[in-house]
């Protein structure tokens, strides 16, 4: 089954790839024609997953998903979220950058508590659906681990060791967010393919 995924990130494509199997073959908007920044302008997770899914099936009319991805820090009052990605201001994306900044907003707070989020809304012969995924856990210190992307470096989840940068592809998956919320839209694709 051919669907697009609303993502150019090389990273995440491949993340979703793996959960999803190879029963999906995913399309990048790239390949589709759409080489322009698709719109983030949505003040939650939810609107902007259903934004970018609208984005692409109006320009395409294919079946596709997108998704978005929060970190909500409980001591900074749900902050980042829906801005994790454009955290440190400045153009781009810019990972490390955006790290930095949050170890240095959590610089002498104790509580570390925080929560990765991803709202995906698929759109399957112009219907909407949504699917979420949390993984609660807490921001380290100081980065860990060299794979993942993101916040992956400062991302402890409950109950581990490690941080998400510090664990294999497989695990991380397992567990996350995103895997958790990828698991959820793979769970309904598959059911719908068997009608």
């Amino acid at each position: 089954m051919k669907i697009v995924f609303a993502t150019n990130n090389p990273h995440k494509l491949a993340e979703v790839q793996e959960i999803l199997g190879p029963g999906f073959e995913l399309a990048t908007p790239a390949a589709c024609g759409i080489t322009e920044e698709i719109p983030e302008t949505e003040p939650t997770l939810e609107g902007n997953a259903r934004l970018k899914a609208r984005y692409i099936y109006e320009r395409t009319g294919l079946d596709c998903f997108a998704d978005d991805t929060g970190l909500e820090v409980a001591a900074l009052g749900g902050a980042p979220g829906v801005y994790s990605a454009r955290y440190a201001g400045g153009p781009g994306h810019d990972s490390a950058a955006n790290m930095a900044c949050l170890l240095r907003n959590m610089e002498g707070i104790a509580d570390r508590r925080a929560r990765f989020r991803t709202a995906v809304c698929l759109i399957e012969a112009g219907r909407e659906h949504l699917f979420e995924g949390t993984v609660e856990g807490e921001i380290t210190r100081e980065p860990a681990g060299c794979d993942g992307f993101g916040y992956d470096p400062v991302f402890r989840p409950e109950g581990r060791q490690c941080t998400f940068a510090e664990m294999s592809h497989e695990e991380k998956n397992a567990i996350s967010h995103r895997g958790r919320a990828m698991q959820r839209l793979a769970a309904y694709l598959h059911a719908a393919k068997e009608k």
